[in-house]
């Protein structure tokens, strides 16, 4: 049934999205696959979340439309408006695609920003739209520890957009304390 559905939804989806947004989405739904492969998740939830990961990319009219629907942004989201895609995917993936899976549409509403405590799959999206083969980005890191993978994304991403001196996402800045706590966890249990 939900290999009916991906077929169905790329289908969709490459009509609706700019030709390199919907070879992008296809590529992180890949990768997703891969990195279902080796965590032992399940791939076709990992693959439909990928590939839907970024169906509101497409809209100009973000605020509008979550205001319009009910999707509640937060004042950080509102001065960073390039997160709200996240939200507002997740809000199409259930109302307007079909998805009703809980862990889909949480992967897809965290993967711009992270968050503390993720899940397999939050994980797996987020970094696979970091690392697809497009992107140039491709680390054997996330093939070997998810966390160590988050923390160095999320590392990054913060010098980044403090370098750039642009806003930083609270919920950025919460995901990277939970896994650099993580980080600190696990070389503390290695010394042991």
């Amino acid at each position: 049934m939900i290999t009916e559905q991906i077929i169905t939804l790329r289908k969709q989806l490459k009509s609706k999205l700019e030709p390199m947004r919907f070879e992008h989405s296809v590529s992180v739904s890949f990768t997703c696959t891969a990195l279902a492969m080796r965590y032992g998740y399940d791939i076709q939830k990992a693959e439909l979340a990928g590939l839907m990961h970024d169906c509101a990319k497409r809209d100009s009219e973000l605020i509008r439309k979550c205001q319009k629907h009910g999707v509640a942004l937060t004042e950080a989201e509102i001065k960073a408006p390039a997160v709200i895609h996240a939200k507002y995917g997740a809000y199409l993936a259930e109302n307007k695609y079909g998805i009703q899976d809980p862990e889909i549409i949480s992967a897809i509403a965290c993967h711009t920003t992270g968050k503390p405590d993720m899940s397999t799959l939050d994980k797996i999206l987020y970094i696979a739209d970091y690392i697809e083969p497009r992107r140039d980005k491709a680390d054997n890191l996330a093939f070997q520890d998810l966390d160590e993978t988050m923390y160095e994304i999320l590392k990054g991403t913060l010098e980044y957009l403090d370098k750039k001196g642009n806003t930083i996402d609270p919920m950025t800045l919460q995901a990277y304390e939970y896994f650099a706590e993580a980080m600190k966890q696990k070389k503390a249990n290695m010394h042991i």
